[in-house]
C-alpha cells in the first residue's frame, strides 16, 4: 500500500501528460489528400468537351478542417502536355510563402508528370477556395472549396451545413480563347455559354443542330440540376462561393431569404438579402430558413449582372424532403435584377460590415497611399489591360526566389508608378493612353507598414462602358474602407473612410466608374499577387505584385525551384 501511495505522484504526471497530448492532438490534426489532376470529358452542362478534373471530378473535392490544422496535398499533374500550379484562395500562408501556389509569383509549375507537395496551416475559420493559378486553367474546371470549422462558438446558430459554388462555362478552350486575346485583331471571348452550380448546368442543345451526335445531349445524368435537399423546418448554413472566369452574379433561393453572417472568412453584422451579389473569388455564408410551404420545390438560380446578360441563368433545385428531388418547382424560375443597376450592388457592398464582436480596427492612418487605375490601351497592336497604364507580364523566374537568392536580372527593377494623373485624366472617356508599357516591375513595400489601396475604374476601349472588376490579395486580409462613385477625391474621399466596424477581406469589387479603397498590414513576409479575378483580365496584364519582408523568409524549399534563372538550384 505504501508503494502505491509513493507512486501516484509519478502516475499522476504520467496520466497528466497523456491527457494533455490527448488534447494538443484534438486541438490541431493533419489532414492529407493525393490529388490525379488529368483531362478527361466531361458534359457540365450537357455539352461535352475536354475539362480538368480533380481524382475524375469538377469540381474538385472540398478540403474539410478545423482552425489550426495542417493540411498536405500531394499533387500528381497528369496533364502530359501542361505545367500546372493550385493557388489556396483565401489562406494566407503565414511563414510558407511558397506554398501560394501561384505560378511565376511564389514557385515554378508542376511539370507534366512531377508530383508537388503542398502543405501549411489554416489558420482562420471560414469559406475559402482553391483554384489553379497557371494560364487560364481555372475555367477549364480546376476548382474546389475549403471549408475549415471553428474551435469556438460562432455568432450565429444552424442545424446543418451546406455548400454551393458557382461558376460560368465555356466551350472554346483555354487555348483558343488565350490565342483569341493574344491575336491582332482582338479577339474577345465572349460571354459563357452557361452558368454551373456546383459543376451542373444546362445548355440549349437545339441552339446548335450542327454538333456531331453525342456532342451535347440534355438526357445526360452529368448536367441533372444539382439538388439541395432540406428538411422542412431546419436552418442551414449555405457557404456560397464563385469562381467564375467573367461573370458577376446574382443568387437567389426563390421565396426565401438569406441572412448575410460571413464573407470571405469574417463574420458580417447580419444582414437580410434576396439577391446576393457575388464576384469572381468571394465567399459567403448565409442562413436560410427552411419554412416555405413543403408541399413543394423551390429554385435556386444564378444570373449574370453588371454586363450584357445574353447567359442563360444557372439552375438548381432547393428540395423539400420528402418530395422527390426531381420535381420541377411549379413557377417559373423568379426574375433576375436588371443587369446594368449598379445601385443594389453598390447598396450589398456597403452593407458588409464586421459583425460587433468580431471588429478588428484597423489602423487610422497609412504610412503609403497607392492609387491603382484600372484602364485598357493597345500596346504594339495588341488589347491589354493594365494598372496606371503598365500591364503586368509574368517572369520566366518567381520572383520569390528572384528576391530571396538575389537574382537582380530575372524582372525589371523599376517598380510600377503609385498613382496616375489625378488632375487631367478623364475616368469617363475613352483614353488614349498612347504611353500605355508592359512590365515585370513590382511594388517594394516597407516591413511591418500600413498600406492603403484605392482601386479606381474608368471607361474602357468602348464608349461608355466600365466593367466591373473583383480584386484579390494573396497572403492578407484587407480592411475595406470605403466605395464610391468617380473620381476618388484623395481631399474629401478620405474623411469618409469606416475606420470604426470595416469588414476584412481577401477579394473585393470594384464598380463601374467607381472607386474602392482598402487597407493592409505589410506584415506577411513574401511576395504576394494583387490582380483582378476575371480570368481573361489578368491573363491581358490587369495585376500588380507586392514584396514585402523578403529578408524575413525562412530557407525556400527547392521543390519551387527548377525554372528560368533557378535551373539546377537545391
Amino acid at each position: 500500500m505504501q508503494l502505491s501511495l509513493r507512486a501516484s505522484p509519478t502516475l499522476l504526471v504520467l496520466c497528466l501528460f497523456l491527457i494533455l497530448g490527448n488534447f494538443l492532438k484534438a486541438e490541431a490534426r493533419v489532414r492529407h489528400y493525393k490529388w490525379e489532376v488529368k483531362y478527361e470529358y466531361r458534359s457540365p452542362d450537357c455539352y461535352k468537351k475536354v475539362v480538368i478534373t480533380i481524382n475524375g471530378n469538377t469540381p474538385g473535392p472540398t478540403i474539410q478542417a478545423q482552425e489550426g490544422d495542417t493540411v498536405i496535398v500531394e499533387v500528381n499533374n497528369k496533364l502530359f502536355t501542361e505545367n500546372l500550379a493550385i493557388h489556396w484562395h483565401g489562406i494566407r500562408q503565414i511563414g510558407t510563402p511558397w506554398f501560394d501556389g501561384t505560378e511565376g509569383v511564389t514557385q515554378c509549375p508542376i511539370l507534366p508528370g512531377d508530383t508537388f507537395v503542398y502543405q501549411f496551416v489554416v489558420d482562420r475559420p471560414g469559406t475559402y477556395l482553391y483554384h489553379a493559378h497557371y494560364g487560364m486553367q481555372r475555367e477549364a474546371g480546376l476548382y474546389g472549396m475549403i471549408r475549415v470549422t471553428s474551435r469556438e462558438p460562432e455568432p450565429f446558430t444552424y442545424d446543418l451545413d451546406r455548400s454551393i459554388i458557382l461558376n460560368d462555362w465555356y466551350h472554346q478552350s483555354t487555348y483558343e480563347q488565350a490565342a483569341g486575346l493574344s491575336s491582332i485583331p482582338f479577339q474577345w471571348v465572349g460571354e459563357p455559354q452557361s452558368l454551373l452550380i456546383n459543376g451542373k448546368g444546362r445548355f440549349n442543345c437545339s441552339t446548335t443542330p450542327s454538333l456531331k451526335t453525342g456532342i451535347c445531349s440534355i438526357s445526360n445524368p452529368e448536367c441533372s440540376p444539382f439538388v439541395q435537399t432540406v428538411i422542412p423546418g431546419k436552418t442551414y448554413r449555405l457557404r456560397v462561393a464563385s469562381l467564375t472566369a467573367l461573370s458577376a452574379l446574382s443568387f437567389q433561393i426563390e421565396g426565401h431569404n438569406m441572412t448575410v453572417v460571413e464573407a470571405d472568412g469574417h463574420y458580417v453584422e447580419p444582414f437580410v438579402v434576396q439577391n446576393l451579389f457575388i464576384y469572381s473569388g468571394e465567399t459567403y455564408s448565409v442562413i436560410v430558413k427552411a419554412d416555405q410551404d413543403p408541399s413543394r420545390n423551390y429554385w435556386i438560380t444564378s444570373n449574370v449582372v453588371s454586363r450584357n446578360r445574353t447567359t442563360p441563368p444557372g439552375l438548381a433545385i432547393f428540395n423539400y424532403y420528402p418530395n422527390h428531388p426531381k420535381l420541377s418547382p411549379p413557377k417559373a424560375p423568379p426574375p433576375p435584377p436588371a443587369w446594368d443597376d449598379v445601385e443594389p450592388r453598390l447598396a450589398q457592398s456597403l452593407a458588409i460590415k464586421a459583425d460587433k464582436g468580431y471588429i478588428e480596427k484597423p489602423p487610422t492612418t497609412s504610412d503609403r497611399v497607392i492609387v491603382l487605375l484600372n484602364t485598357q490601351n493597345t500596346i504594339d497592336g495588341y488589347r491589354h489591360w493594365s494598372v496606371n497604364n503598365v500591364s503586368f507580364t509574368l517572369p520566366h523566374t518567381p520572383y520569390l526566389i528572384d528576391l530571396k537568392q538575389n537574382i537582380t536580372d530575372a524582372f525589371d527593377q523599376t517598380p510600377p508608378p503609385d498613382g496616375y494623373d489625378f488632375v487631367n485624366y478623364d475616368i469617363f472617356s475613352v483614353a488614349n493612353n498612347s504611353n500605355a508599357t508592359s512590365s515585370n516591375g513590382i511594388y517594394r513595400l516597407k516591413f511591418n507598414t500600413t498600406v492603403d489601396v484605392i482601386l479606381q475604374n474608368a471607361n474602357t476601349m468602348n464608349k461608355n462602358n466600365s466593367e466591373t472588376h473583383p480584386w484579390h490579395l494573396h497572403g492578407h486580409d484587407f480592411w475595406v474602407l470605403g466605395y464610391g462613385k468617380g473620381k476618388f477625391d484623395v481631399n474629401n474621399d478620405t474623411k469618409n473612410y469606416n475606420l470604426v466596424n470595416p469588414i476584412m477581406k481577401n477579394t473585393v469589387p470594384v464598380h463601374p466608374f467607381g472607386w474602392t479603397a482598402l487597407r493592409f498590414r505589410s506584415d506577411n513576409p513574401g511576395v504576394w499577387a494583387f490582380h483582378c479575378h476575371i480570368e481573361s483580365h489578368f491573363y491581358m496584364g490587369m495585376g500588380v505584385v507586392f514584396e514585402e519582408g523578403i529578408d524575413r523568409v525562412g530557407k525556400l524549399p527547392s521543390s519551387i525551384m527548377g525554372c528560368g534563372k533557378t535551373k539546377g538550384f537545391h
